[in-house]
Protein backbone atom coordinates (compact mmCIF):
# COMPACT_ATOMS: atom_id res chain seq x y z
CA UNK A 1 0.00 0.00 0.00
CA UNK A 2 3.06 2.11 1.36
CA UNK A 3 4.72 1.78 -2.32
CA UNK A 4 1.45 2.16 -4.43
CA UNK A 5 0.88 5.51 -2.78
CA UNK A 6 4.35 6.36 -3.61
CA UNK A 7 4.09 5.36 -6.83
CA UNK A 8 0.93 7.82 -6.80
CA UNK A 9 2.27 10.45 -5.15
CA UNK A 10 5.32 10.27 -8.06
CA UNK A 11 3.15 10.38 -11.19
CA UNK A 12 1.15 13.20 -9.77
CA UNK A 13 4.53 15.28 -9.25
CA UNK A 14 6.08 14.45 -12.54
CA UNK A 15 2.10 15.67 -14.42
CA UNK A 16 2.49 18.90 -11.73
CA UNK A 17 6.11 19.53 -13.46
CA UNK A 18 4.96 19.15 -16.92
CA UNK A 19 1.85 20.93 -16.78
CA UNK A 20 3.77 23.83 -14.54
CA UNK A 21 6.59 24.05 -17.35
CA UNK A 22 4.10 24.31 -20.08
CA UNK A 23 2.16 27.27 -18.73
CA UNK A 24 5.43 29.17 -18.16
CA UNK A 25 7.31 28.85 -21.31
CA UNK A 26 5.54 31.67 -22.68
CA UNK A 27 7.15 34.09 -20.02
CA UNK A 28 10.58 33.87 -20.98
CA UNK A 29 12.28 37.18 -21.73
CA UNK A 30 9.79 38.69 -19.60
CA UNK A 31 11.51 39.83 -16.33
CA UNK A 32 11.35 43.37 -15.45
CA UNK A 33 13.99 45.79 -13.58
CA UNK A 34 14.00 48.65 -11.90
CA UNK A 35 15.78 51.93 -12.18
CA UNK A 36 18.45 53.32 -10.31
CA UNK A 37 16.86 55.30 -7.14
CA UNK A 38 14.28 52.61 -7.66
CA UNK A 39 15.85 49.49 -6.94
CA UNK A 40 15.19 47.07 -3.43
CA UNK A 41 16.81 44.85 -1.78
CA UNK A 42 15.34 40.95 -2.24
CA UNK A 43 13.98 39.38 0.96
CA UNK A 44 16.66 38.74 3.70
CA UNK A 45 19.26 39.04 0.94
CA UNK A 46 21.61 41.56 2.75
CA UNK A 47 22.21 40.87 6.46
CA UNK A 48 19.37 42.89 8.69
CA UNK A 49 22.08 44.79 10.44
CA UNK A 50 23.36 46.25 7.14
CA UNK A 51 20.30 46.56 5.35
CA UNK A 52 19.25 50.12 6.37
CA UNK A 53 22.99 51.40 5.12
CA UNK A 54 23.07 49.45 1.62
CA UNK A 55 19.61 50.59 1.05
CA UNK A 56 20.35 54.58 1.89
CA UNK A 57 24.17 54.51 0.50
CA UNK A 58 22.99 52.47 -2.51
CA UNK A 59 21.33 55.29 -3.50
CA UNK A 60 23.99 58.01 -3.44
CA UNK A 61 24.48 58.51 -6.72
CA UNK A 62 22.72 57.77 -10.43
CA UNK A 63 25.82 54.79 -10.89
CA UNK A 64 25.11 53.15 -8.31
CA UNK A 65 21.77 50.92 -6.13
CA UNK A 66 21.08 49.23 -3.49
CA UNK A 67 21.48 45.71 -4.69
CA UNK A 68 24.89 47.01 -6.85
CA UNK A 69 26.44 47.74 -4.04
CA UNK A 70 25.15 44.36 -2.07
CA UNK A 71 26.77 42.46 -4.56
CA UNK A 72 29.86 44.17 -4.39
CA UNK A 73 30.41 43.91 -0.28
CA UNK A 74 28.96 40.42 -0.52
CA UNK A 75 31.82 39.52 -3.54
CA UNK A 76 34.37 41.41 -1.46
CA UNK A 77 34.00 40.18 1.94
CA UNK A 78 31.09 37.64 2.58
CA UNK A 79 29.47 40.70 5.04
CA UNK A 80 32.41 39.41 7.81
CA UNK A 81 33.48 43.02 8.80
CA UNK A 82 36.50 41.34 10.60
CA UNK A 83 37.58 40.14 6.89
CA UNK A 84 41.49 40.14 5.81
CA UNK A 85 42.78 40.02 2.24
CA UNK A 86 45.95 38.30 1.43
CA UNK A 87 46.57 41.61 0.60
CA UNK A 88 45.83 43.01 3.60
CA UNK A 89 42.47 44.67 2.23
CA UNK A 90 40.07 44.86 5.40
CA UNK A 91 36.37 45.26 6.52
CA UNK A 92 33.39 44.44 5.09
CA UNK A 93 34.07 46.54 2.42
CA UNK A 94 37.87 45.25 1.65
CA UNK A 95 40.16 48.76 1.56
CA UNK A 96 43.17 48.67 1.35
CA UNK A 97 44.58 50.94 4.52
CA UNK A 98 45.86 53.50 1.64
CA UNK A 99 42.80 53.45 0.34
CA UNK A 100 41.12 53.75 2.95
CA UNK A 101 43.67 56.76 4.35
CA UNK A 102 42.36 58.93 0.82
CA UNK A 103 38.78 57.88 0.65
CA UNK A 104 37.62 56.61 4.22
CA UNK A 105 34.52 58.71 5.47
CA UNK A 106 33.09 59.08 8.37
CA UNK A 107 29.47 57.32 7.45
CA UNK A 108 28.12 57.55 11.14
CA UNK A 109 29.59 61.21 12.30
CA UNK A 110 30.56 60.00 15.40
CA UNK A 111 33.90 61.72 14.84
CA UNK A 112 36.31 59.08 13.46
CA UNK A 113 36.72 56.94 10.14
CA UNK A 114 37.07 53.19 11.27
CA UNK A 115 38.24 50.83 8.34
CA UNK A 116 36.32 48.19 10.46
CA UNK A 117 32.72 49.86 11.37
CA UNK A 118 30.18 48.90 8.74
CA UNK A 119 28.67 52.20 9.35
CA UNK A 120 31.66 53.87 7.95
CA UNK A 121 32.90 51.47 5.69
CA UNK A 122 29.65 50.75 3.78
CA UNK A 123 29.21 54.61 3.30
CA UNK A 124 33.01 54.65 2.06
CA UNK A 125 32.55 52.30 -0.93
CA UNK A 126 29.51 53.99 -1.60
CA UNK A 127 31.16 57.46 -1.89
CA UNK A 128 33.94 55.41 -3.48
CA UNK A 129 31.94 53.85 -6.34
CA UNK A 130 30.47 57.66 -6.62
CA UNK A 131 33.79 59.49 -7.08
CA UNK A 132 34.70 56.90 -9.48
CA UNK A 133 31.99 57.25 -11.64
CA UNK A 134 32.24 60.84 -11.82
CA UNK A 135 35.71 60.10 -13.60
CA UNK A 136 34.09 58.04 -16.42
CA UNK A 137 30.59 59.85 -16.42
CA UNK A 138 31.65 61.04 -19.96
CA UNK A 139 32.19 57.66 -21.71
CA UNK A 140 30.53 55.86 -23.53
CA UNK A 141 28.57 53.01 -22.26
CA UNK A 142 26.82 52.08 -19.26
CA UNK A 143 27.78 53.92 -16.44
CA UNK A 144 27.59 51.52 -13.51
CA UNK A 145 30.01 49.24 -15.48
CA UNK A 146 32.28 51.81 -16.26
CA UNK A 147 32.53 52.72 -12.87
CA UNK A 148 33.36 48.90 -11.89
CA UNK A 149 35.49 48.76 -14.66
CA UNK A 150 37.41 51.93 -12.84
CA UNK A 151 37.50 50.22 -9.50
CA UNK A 152 38.62 46.99 -10.50
CA UNK A 153 41.60 48.55 -13.71
CA UNK A 154 41.48 52.38 -12.73
CA UNK A 155 39.89 54.93 -14.49
CA UNK A 156 42.34 55.86 -16.88
CA UNK A 157 41.89 52.84 -18.86
CA UNK A 158 38.52 52.79 -18.99
CA UNK A 159 38.68 56.28 -20.44
CA UNK A 160 41.30 55.64 -22.96
CA UNK A 161 39.46 52.52 -24.29
CA UNK A 162 36.02 54.38 -24.22
CA UNK A 163 34.50 51.80 -21.61
CA UNK A 164 35.10 48.95 -20.13
CA UNK A 165 39.01 47.87 -21.07
CA UNK A 166 39.82 44.66 -22.91
CA UNK A 167 41.66 43.08 -19.84
CA UNK A 168 39.95 40.00 -19.04
CA UNK A 169 40.09 40.44 -15.52
CA UNK A 170 38.26 43.56 -15.44
CA UNK A 171 35.96 42.20 -17.80
CA UNK A 172 35.69 39.14 -15.39
CA UNK A 173 35.10 41.41 -12.48
CA UNK A 174 32.23 43.50 -14.08
CA UNK A 175 30.34 40.49 -15.00
CA UNK A 176 30.27 38.66 -11.84
CA UNK A 177 29.32 41.79 -10.19
CA UNK A 178 26.62 43.02 -12.18
CA UNK A 179 25.29 39.27 -12.46
CA UNK A 180 25.41 39.51 -8.46
CA UNK A 181 23.37 42.53 -8.64
CA UNK A 182 20.59 40.58 -9.94
CA UNK A 183 20.46 38.56 -6.87
CA UNK A 184 20.00 41.16 -4.42
CA UNK A 185 17.70 43.06 -6.45
CA UNK A 186 13.91 42.47 -5.51
CA UNK A 187 12.50 41.18 -8.58
CA UNK A 188 10.21 43.68 -10.76
CA UNK A 189 7.58 41.59 -12.77
CA UNK A 190 8.21 38.20 -13.35
CA UNK A 191 11.05 36.29 -13.41
CA UNK A 192 12.64 34.27 -16.20
CA UNK A 193 12.04 30.37 -15.56
CA UNK A 194 14.91 28.28 -15.88
CA UNK A 195 16.14 26.42 -18.52
CA UNK A 196 18.14 24.23 -16.67
CA UNK A 197 15.13 23.09 -14.10
CA UNK A 198 13.96 19.75 -15.53
CA UNK A 199 17.50 17.99 -15.51
CA UNK A 200 17.69 18.93 -12.01
CA UNK A 201 14.22 18.13 -10.62
CA UNK A 202 15.04 14.42 -12.69
CA UNK A 203 18.37 13.99 -10.75
CA UNK A 204 16.77 14.63 -7.33
CA UNK A 205 13.64 12.52 -7.94
CA UNK A 206 16.67 9.53 -8.76
CA UNK A 207 17.50 9.96 -5.03
CA UNK A 208 14.15 9.82 -3.30
CA UNK A 209 14.36 7.27 -0.63
CA UNK A 210 18.41 7.74 0.17
CA UNK A 211 19.28 7.85 3.92
CA UNK A 212 20.27 11.46 4.98
CA UNK A 213 23.58 11.78 5.75
CA UNK A 214 25.09 15.07 7.26
CA UNK A 215 27.87 16.46 5.15
CA UNK A 216 27.18 14.06 2.15
CA UNK A 217 27.70 14.79 -1.33
CA UNK A 218 26.88 12.13 -3.03
CA UNK A 219 30.34 10.20 -3.34
CA UNK A 220 31.33 6.87 -3.55
CA UNK A 221 32.87 6.81 -0.11
CA UNK A 222 29.32 7.90 1.69
CA UNK A 223 27.04 5.53 -0.15
CA UNK A 224 25.34 8.28 -2.53
CA UNK A 225 23.88 9.93 0.23
CA UNK A 226 23.63 13.88 0.55
CA UNK A 227 22.51 16.38 3.04
CA UNK A 228 20.10 19.38 1.73
CA UNK A 229 22.62 21.27 0.45
CA UNK A 230 24.96 18.25 -1.44
CA UNK A 231 21.69 17.37 -2.85
CA UNK A 232 20.91 20.20 -4.38
CA UNK A 233 24.38 21.24 -5.24
CA UNK A 234 24.31 17.59 -7.23
CA UNK A 235 21.13 18.15 -9.13
CA UNK A 236 22.22 21.04 -10.40
CA UNK A 237 26.14 20.08 -11.10
CA UNK A 238 24.30 17.27 -13.20
CA UNK A 239 23.20 19.79 -16.09
CA UNK A 240 26.23 21.60 -15.91
CA UNK A 241 25.89 24.26 -13.21
CA UNK A 242 28.74 24.37 -10.18
CA UNK A 243 26.91 25.68 -7.28
CA UNK A 244 28.53 26.80 -3.95
CA UNK A 245 28.63 23.78 -1.35
CA UNK A 246 26.23 25.90 1.55
CA UNK A 247 22.87 26.74 1.69
CA UNK A 248 23.30 30.59 2.62
CA UNK A 249 25.38 30.64 -0.46
CA UNK A 250 23.47 29.34 -2.47
CA UNK A 251 20.34 31.76 -1.93
CA UNK A 252 22.71 34.13 -3.92
CA UNK A 253 22.73 31.76 -7.19
CA UNK A 254 20.10 34.06 -9.12
CA UNK A 255 17.13 36.27 -9.20
CA UNK A 256 14.26 35.53 -6.15
CA UNK A 257 10.60 34.64 -7.03
CA UNK A 258 7.73 35.05 -4.75
CA UNK A 259 6.06 32.47 -3.43
CA UNK A 260 3.33 32.81 -5.63
CA UNK A 261 5.86 32.81 -8.90
CA UNK A 262 7.54 29.53 -8.25
CA UNK A 263 8.16 27.21 -10.24
CA UNK A 264 9.66 23.50 -10.23
CA UNK A 265 13.58 23.84 -10.85
CA UNK A 266 13.30 26.81 -8.01
CA UNK A 267 15.83 26.18 -4.90
CA UNK A 268 13.64 26.60 -1.51
CA UNK A 269 15.07 27.90 1.71
CA UNK A 270 13.76 27.76 5.16
CA UNK A 271 15.67 29.94 8.21
CA UNK A 272 14.98 30.79 12.08
CA UNK A 273 15.61 34.01 10.84
CA UNK A 274 13.64 35.34 8.11
CA UNK A 275 15.63 38.39 7.83
CA UNK A 276 19.10 37.27 7.22
CA UNK A 277 19.77 34.85 4.44
CA UNK A 278 23.40 34.45 5.91
CA UNK A 279 21.30 32.10 8.58
CA UNK A 280 19.66 30.02 6.08
CA UNK A 281 19.63 26.27 7.31
CA UNK A 282 17.99 24.48 4.91
CA UNK A 283 17.19 24.16 1.06
CA UNK A 284 14.71 21.90 -1.48
CA UNK A 285 14.14 21.85 -5.29
CA UNK A 286 10.59 23.04 -5.19
CA UNK A 287 8.48 20.28 -7.47
CA UNK A 288 4.96 21.98 -8.11
CA UNK A 289 1.76 22.21 -5.94
CA UNK A 290 3.44 22.88 -2.68
CA UNK A 291 5.90 20.37 -2.40
CA UNK A 292 9.64 19.88 -2.63
CA UNK A 293 12.25 17.12 -2.78
CA UNK A 294 14.73 17.49 0.03
CA UNK A 295 17.13 15.90 1.85
CA UNK A 296 15.58 17.00 5.69
CA UNK A 297 17.85 15.42 8.53
CA UNK A 298 19.25 12.69 10.26
CA UNK A 299 17.33 9.52 10.68
CA UNK A 300 15.52 10.56 7.50
CA UNK A 301 15.65 9.99 3.74
CA UNK A 302 15.32 11.98 0.76
CA UNK A 303 11.60 12.87 -0.03
CA UNK A 304 8.80 15.30 -0.68
CA UNK A 305 8.16 17.71 1.87
CA UNK A 306 5.43 20.90 2.04
CA UNK A 307 7.15 24.23 1.59
CA UNK A 308 4.84 25.97 3.17
CA UNK A 309 5.85 25.93 7.00
CA UNK A 310 7.04 29.16 9.65
CA UNK A 311 10.45 28.83 8.54
CA UNK A 312 10.25 29.23 4.84
CA UNK A 313 12.31 32.28 3.79
CA UNK A 314 12.35 32.39 0.28
CA UNK A 315 13.27 31.13 -3.06
CA UNK A 316 15.94 31.35 -5.62
CA UNK A 317 15.85 30.66 -9.38
CA UNK A 318 19.03 29.15 -10.02
CA UNK A 319 21.14 30.62 -13.28
CA UNK A 320 24.60 29.44 -14.96
CA UNK A 321 25.12 33.37 -14.66
CA UNK A 322 24.28 34.08 -11.29
CA UNK A 323 25.78 30.43 -10.18
CA UNK A 324 28.78 31.47 -11.80
CA UNK A 325 29.14 34.90 -9.99
CA UNK A 326 29.57 33.64 -6.32
CA UNK A 327 32.86 34.05 -4.59
CA UNK A 328 34.57 30.51 -4.35
CA UNK A 329 37.42 32.29 -1.38
CA UNK A 330 36.37 34.90 0.52
CA UNK A 331 38.78 36.78 3.09
CA UNK A 332 39.03 35.51 6.65
CA UNK A 333 38.54 37.13 9.80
Amino acid sequence: MAGGAFGVCMSFVALLVVGTYSAAAGLIGGAGSGKNGTVALAKGSVPALYQGLVQRWGNLCPAINPALLAAQLYQESGWNPRAVSSADARGIAQFIPSTWAGHGVDGDGDGDRDIWDPKDAIPSAASYDCELAGYVKNVPGDPASNMLAAYNAGAYRVIKHGGVPPISETRNYVRIIRSLEKSFARPVGRVDPSRQAAGAIHYAQGKLGTPYLWGGTGTAAQNGRFDCSGLTQAAYESVGIDLPRVANDQYNAGPHPSRDELLPGDLVFFSDDLTNSRAIRHVGIYVGGGYMIDAPRTGAVIRFDRVDTPDYFGATRVTAEGAAALPTHPPQA
